[in-house]
């Protein structure tokens, strides 16, 4: 059964993830570090200890094949992606196979122009919009129905009498 994980760090969208989660059935974990406080009626919350990179760590060991990681870090949504797990963004963006390598590639160049520049201090992301929160749950929708069909598909093919003849 899919569960779906949230890097609940500073996530604006913890309350659309499971407001999706609830309506399908799928339960959830956010993991946050001890500088996060949260609270859940509906999901799972994992306080992980303060560390560099900490939360990203363990919601990877974690998650497993089947399973959805909401992340906006490219590299835990990489790192998801090679245990077989799905993924998306708080944009709503899919990460996927085909992208996830150009999507670190713009990473890497985004912080390599900041240290040849000496720009460190980056005004941060524009405020969430309703459209911004409206675009992302019409995203996950469309995903969690994406995976279910796959999942449908990949179980078909297991119930597929072997017609191969030698």
């Amino acid at each position: 059964m899919m569960h779906i994980w949230v890097d609940a760090d500073a996530c604006p969208v913890v309350t659309l993830v499971e407001q999706a989660a609830k309506r399908h059935g799928i339960p959830v974990t956010l993991l946050c570090d001890t500088n996060h406080v949260l609270c859940s009626e509906y999901s799972e919350v994992v306080v992980i200890g303060a560390g560099a990179d900490a939360v990203d760590f363990a919601l990877v060991n974690r998650c497993g094949a089947g399973d959805l990681v909401v992340t906006q870090d490219y590299g835990v949504a990489a790192m998801a992606l090679g245990k077989g797990t799905y993924g998306i963004h708080q944009s709503g963006k899919w990460y996927m196979e085909e992208n996830i390598g150009g999507l670190l590639m713009d990473r890497h160049l985004a912080q390599k122009a900041r240290r040849a520049t000496g720009k460190h201090h980056l005004k941060g992301p524009k405020k969430r919009t309703a459209e911004d929160n409206a675009a992302f749950a019409d995203s996950l929708e469309r995903l969690l129905e994406y995976i279910r069909e796959k999942e449908k598909q990949t179980k078909l093919r297991r119930m597929e009498p072997n017609t191969d003849t030698e």
